[in-house]
């Protein structure tokens, strides 16, 4: 067999008859990136939900039970098909698919005594063809607090780590297999190997499906969808805007086309202005600028919950959309919005029927799915990943300063922009058993008085942020930060100090989203951005946001905090282990803006910390 080439695109039409492997979606956060793997390998993978009848599974050549935010044993767990696991076919179930798979044929699924996110070490317990390939000793990533205490009759133990029993179970007889962790995503670094094993060798799939044709298709359904509707494309400017933008041109007439740059004065420095030379150079013909940082400082005035906040532009965005189609002239239902969502936006939003809500993407506000259901909205892009978002913008010929932008949130600034009421308690009993963890790794500790945004065991969390005061070392950094955020429930992120070496007092301040902030803010993304192109690494660093904290340091000023990340599709990412004096040239300079206390580093994966911090 042919070397298999996992860089190959995804999402085309099926050819006639093709072998399929079934994904079963439990809610899980990456239920879209396993059929996503298993479509790398050149056989067709679909999703369906968990209840989806007998007839349509028996055609499948195997079957993957996703993970999910639920527990098996809970009253409200999700309702699924218990044919599953009699129909004769191989299947795998990853997290809360192994789980279920312990629970309904007799063994027992309880909490676990550690909750594990993020990295782990499978030991090999037994040979298998699942793991064939892999060494004695292999890196995987976990994100679950249940885990399975006694195995069902007729299997056997593969794979454990040192916080998990049965991190990998097998029945070798009814080739049906359980894993703990997370084969599909990229921190598990031989995870496609086992996909692999599963599909080709278990369930004996044959690479009988390709994507080659994706463009035609998009640009079809785009011409079939519009007709003689004008198409209005609300453009960040980013490569997910741009990327739907090259699709429009190609589909439709120029008249047909419009595009708006929406100025809410949360972009980055000069942002704006960029974006227009952008479009400019890529010939749209009605493209305008429209300045409404004043409607939208004004809407956000007093605005300190992270969800509030994103619904606010949300619905402020489509305000000056509808104000923008009335003043150009657009009849009533003569028009469709265009956006660039990407599937990472609609499954953290809770867009399949068990996932958890993780944040509100201000492009799955209420009112954008109201527009939604009436048929008014095109969103070309909503099976993709960046990554092959990227690959896409490449075949449509935009040139690479576009397509290899890193991801920059619609709302801009205003997420990461942390606002306070002044009020926020911090947990002393928490607090101890965090501090004796950092002690072990000769750092000093404290829990700030500040929440963050993360996802573990695929729900969302808002929790407490730990500091790490001492020698930079991103090993000790990165292993300290993994227990703390396994031992200690009240945290979900965990930070170090960069600059000054120490600090005394911390206080919350109540701070809102202002100009003054916004500015500061703009001065020190715009430091981090520069030197990381200038120092080589920008193509390197899937994303750098630049956090302000409402926090007062020694009464000097508020604290940034970097937060570069390395991932490929955005549902994973580690924290970027960035060369040290690059670090801390950005830190110096940082450290001379007016109103800047401190400079922290954010040395947290996802999971269980979100890549943005709101």
């Amino acid at each position: 067999m042919a070397k298999t080439d996992y860089r190959k695109s995804s999402f085309e039409r099926p050819m006639a008859g093709p072998d399929t492997i079934l994904v079963l979606d439990f809610g899980g956060q990456y239920a879209h990136l396993i059929a996503r793997r298993v479509r790398q390998l050149n056989v067709f993978s679909e999703i369906l939900p968990a209840t989806a009848p007998a007839a349509k599974l028996k055609k499948a050549k195997g079957l993957i039970l996703s993970g999910g935010p639920n527990s098996v044993y809970e009253k409200n767990a999700p309702k699924y098909n218990r044919e599953i696991f009699e129909l004769g076919i191989p299947v795998l179930g990853l997290c809360y698919g192994q789980q279920l798979m312990a629970q309904h044929l007799g063994g027992k699924v309880k909490p676990g005594k550690t909750k594990e996110y993020g990295i782990a070490f499978m030991k090999k317990e037994a040979e298998s063809t699942l793991t064939a390939g892999l060494s004695d000793n292999e890196q995987v990533w976990m994100s679950h607090g249940d885990s399975v205490q006694e195995l069902p009759k007729g299997f056997e133990k593969i794979g454990s780590t040192g916080d998990c029993e049965n991190a990998a179970i097998q029945n070798m007889e009814k080739k049906l297999f359980g894993l703990q962790f997370h084969p599909e995503v990229t921190h598990t670094p031989n995870g496609m190997k086992i996909i692999e094993n599963f599909v080709l060798k278990i369930c004996k799939a044959k690479q009988n499906w390709s994507m080659a044709d994706y463009e035609e298709n998009k640009i079809k359904e785009i011409r079939s969808k519009a007709g003689e509707r004008k198409v209005f494309l609300l453009a960040s400017g980013g490569v997910d805007s741009s990327v739907c933008l090259a699709l429009l041109q190609k589909a439709l007439k120029p008249e047909q086309l419009f595009a708006l740059h929406v100025d809410t004065g949360f972009m980055r420095k000069n942002e704006s202005s960029e974006v227009e030379g952008s479009f400019k150079r890529l010939g749209v013909k009605k493209f305008r600028v429209l300045d409404s940082s004043g409607e939208f400082f004004s809407a956000l005035k007093g605005i300190v919950e992270p969800e509030q906040k994103r619904k606010i532009i949300g619905r402020k965005f489509v305000e000056v959309m509808q104000a923008e189609l009335k003043k150009i002239g657009v009849q009533k239902n003569g028009w469709l919005l265009c956006q660039g969502t990407i599937y990472p936006d609609r499954i953290e939003t809770a867009a399949t029927k068990h996932a958890s809500k993780i944040k509100t993407h201000h492009n799955r506000a209420p009112i954008i799915e109201k527009l939604e259901k009436k048929g008014l909205v095109i969103e070309p892009l909503n099976e993709l990943y960046k990554d092959e978002v990227r690959e896409l913008g490449k075949r449509l010929g935009l040139p690479d300063e576009i397509v290899k932008r890193q991801p920059f949130p619609g709302p801009g600034l205003a997420i990461r922009i942390l606002c306070s009421n002044g009020k926020e308690s911090v947990d002393k009993e928490a607090e101890k058993v965090l501090k004796e963890i950092a002690a072990d790794f000769g750092y000093r500790a404290r829990i700030l008085p500040v929440k963050a945004v993360g996802v573990q065991g695929d729900s969302r969390s808002y929790k407490n942020v730990a500091l790490l005061e001492g020698k930079l070392n991103w090993g000790k950094l990165e292993e300290c930060s993994t227990r703390i955020t396994n031992k200690v429930r009240q945290v979900n992120r965990v930070v170090y100090l960069l600059k000054p070496e120490k600090v005394s007092e911390i206080k919350l301040m109540k701070a809102h989203l202002t100009e003054e902030r916004v500015h500061k803010l703009q001065e020190a993304d715009s430091i981090a951005m520069n030197l990381t192109w200038k120092k080589g690494l920008y193509d390197k660093i899937w994303q750098f946001p630049v956090v302000l904290l409402p926090l007062d340091i020694d009464s000097r000023g508020e604290a940034i905090v970097l937060r570069p990340v390395f991932s490929l599709e955005a549902m994973t990412a580690k924290f970027a282990a960035i060369d040290e004096a690059v670090v801390q040239d950005i830190a110096n300079q940082i450290l001379k803006i007016k109103g800047v206390g401190a400079v922290m580093y954010d040395v947290t994966h996802k999971p269980p910390a979100t890549i943005e911090w709101e």
